[in-house]
């Protein structure tokens, strides 16, 4: 079926970007008959493997590193602040990064890009593990580490979503469940061996084992149906100025500023209502065994229900979630109520995110738009944390962080509601070319 691109572009005003010459398209209309019938297979759901061996390493390295705080600041005779800022820095550049990893990874595969991900990530770590200073691991890990991330991340996402058609959406849910495993199994292991060996050997042995990891990944990962460079896909300029990316990046902005607060607070709110800290470090654990259980639910779903529906309803989940927060009080169990509505929405978002990008612009050139959309988070990353602080020391209370939470965490579900009058529209349109081409 041939689809005419210029009568979408007239139910959302974007005729502008196709009188260039240029195209958004779906999968259907850029594989050939022998590339749609690969995708689905079973090398598809071997680059699953992979791209999850690929978050496991880089997010078990980049989630663990509160493992190695104590050690840093006391070896360091530096402030939390400061020493927090090395793992602000790093997430803020893989979260950032992945626009330029994305996109380079579109053009010439995600191999070679995988590759230079495990070197950098094993160089980072192997440097930090020899610095003198703390202002330089800003450099070693920050940088290094959070270039590796961006090279592992961004790209295996964009080759599984190139591979995947009827199963997309459980295929992606399974590959990030590496991340959540990653950060439960990294950070006891890291625990074990900086009891053994110190925080530097450690990370020499992290960081050895990350470059082979990564790029065994990446010499492995069997190459998408579409060969990069083929199909040039959207380009980011074009991106840009379809109101539908607006509506999808302001929507994990928003949400981002909410779960970033949590990921940093939950602890010390928890111990400052006279919670047990053992207890109040446990709500982080729970949280991130529901979020793996969240990636793969909601995954599971995704093929069978519509995505863009389960997509809102993860952020539905997460704004009641800081309302039971708020009325939580000094109530352990509520704190553990929201600490299983936090994670599983939190997994649900993390699991659809490409799912519904895929879905909106189609999975040629996944790469750009995934690395584009991901730039929200990395910003809220770095604002986040510091307005709620800015709340909760302006009034002595942690209470306005919360309700700043709850509400920018629901502007993120309003902002999507767009999207859905986008899809429809474009599904009548696709329904009104089949029938006068019949």
């Amino acid at each position: 079926m041939v689809i005419v691109v210029r009568s979408i572009a007239k139910f959302e005003g974007i005729s502008n970007i196709m009188n260039s010459g240029d195209h958004v398209t779906e999968v259907d209309n850029l594989m050939k008959d022998d590339q749609i019938e690969a995708v689905d297979s079973l090398k598809g759901w071997l680059a699953v493997g992979f791209a999850f061996a690929s978050m496991f390493i880089c997010f078990g390295v980049v989630y663990s590193f509160g493992a190695f705080f104590d050690s840093m600041v006391s070896e360091f005779k530096a402030s939390s602040s400061a020493t927090s800022a090395v793992f602000s820095i790093t997430t803020f550049i893989f979260l950032t990064g992945g626009i330029v990893s994305g996109m380079v990874a579109d053009r010439i595969g995600a191999r070679p890009v995988l590759i230079f991900g495990g070197i950098s990530l094993g160089l980072g770590l192997c440097l930090t593990s020899l610095v003198n200073s703390l202002w330089v691991t800003y450099i070693t890990f920050g940088v290094g580490v959070g270039v590796g991330v961006a090279c592992g991340y961004v790209p295996m996402l964009a080759v599984v979503g190139a591979w995947f058609e009827r199963r997309r959406a459980a295929a992606l849910g399974i590959a990030v469940t590496g991340v959540g495993l990653g950060t439960l199994v990294a950070t006891p292991l890291a625990a074990a061996l900086i009891g053994h060996l110190g925080w530097r050997q450690t990370y020499v042995i992290f960081g050895i084992t990350s470059v082979v990891g990564l790029i065994l990944c990446g010499i492995f990962t069997p190459r998408p149906p579409v060969p990069p460079g083929q199909q040039s896909g959207i380009q980011l300029k074009q991106l840009v100025k379809i109101p539908a990316f607006g509506y999808m990046y302001f929507s994990g902005f928003f949400l981002s500023l909410a779960l970033f607060f949590s990921i940093v607070y939950l602890v010390s709110y928890a111990t400052a209502q006279g919670i047990d800290e053992i207890a109040a470090a446990s709500l982080m654990g729970v949280s991130g065994g529901a979020s793996i259980v969240g990636r793969l639910g909601f995954g599971a779903m995704g093929d069978k229900i519509s995505r863009l529906r389960l997509y809102q309803s993860t952020f539905l989940i997460l704004t009641i979630s800081f309302l039971v927060w708020l009325i939580s009080a000094n109530s352990f169990t509520l704190l553990f109520v929201y600490a299983v509505m936090m994670g599983a929405g939190w997994g649900g978002f993390i699991a659809l995110s490409p799912v519904v990008a895929a879905e909106i612009f189609g999975p040629v050139g996944l790469g750009t738009i995934l690395g584009a959309t991901y730039t929200a988070a990395g910003i809220a990353g770095l604002l986040g944390p510091t307005l709620a602080g800015y709340l909760i020391d302006k009034s002595g209370s942690y209470q306005p962080a919360i309700i700043a939470a709850l509400i920018v965490s629901f502007v993120g579900y309003v902002l999507l509601i767009p999207i859905g009058r986008y899809l429809r529209k474009r599904e009548q349109g696709n329904t009104y070319r089949e029938r006068h081409t019949l």
